[in-house]
């Protein structure tokens, strides 16, 4: 399976938990927007070349990558100020972020 129909169905995924978890604003993949898309296909690259990465590590590369690209933390996703809650360290994170980066890291390793 090639990498962007993993990071499709990983985001899909996403999608799917965040609304179980109460979070409604997360676009399907065709809607949305490119930058969210690149982040979701960065995540799969990283996995797909380190086989031994953790969640702790997929979190890390993904901080990277934003602070890369401008991102900070603020106290609620904010795409057009470049803010997001999650930018902390793997251990400030609530437990149901964590988990999302397990469910990444297992779908990846599921469909690679």
């Amino acid at each position: 399976m090639k990498a962007v129909e993993i990071a499709k169905i990983c985001h899909e995924a996403n999608k799917a938990y965040c609304e179980a978890i109460g979070d409604p604003f997360m676009p399907h993949w065709g809607d949305a927007p490119e930058w969210q898309r690149a982040s979701t296909e960065a995540g799969v690259a990283f996995l797909l070349e380190n086989k031994n990465a953790t969640p702790r590590d997929t979190h890390a590369s993904w901080v990277a990558c934003k602070v890369k690209d401008g991102w900070a933390y603020g106290p609620k996703k904010d795409a057009e100020k470049k803010e997001h809650p999650c930018m902390v360290d793997y251990d400030d994170l609530p437990e149901e972020q964590k988990l999302k980066d397990s469910i990444f890291l297992a779908l990846v390793r599921t469909l690679e």
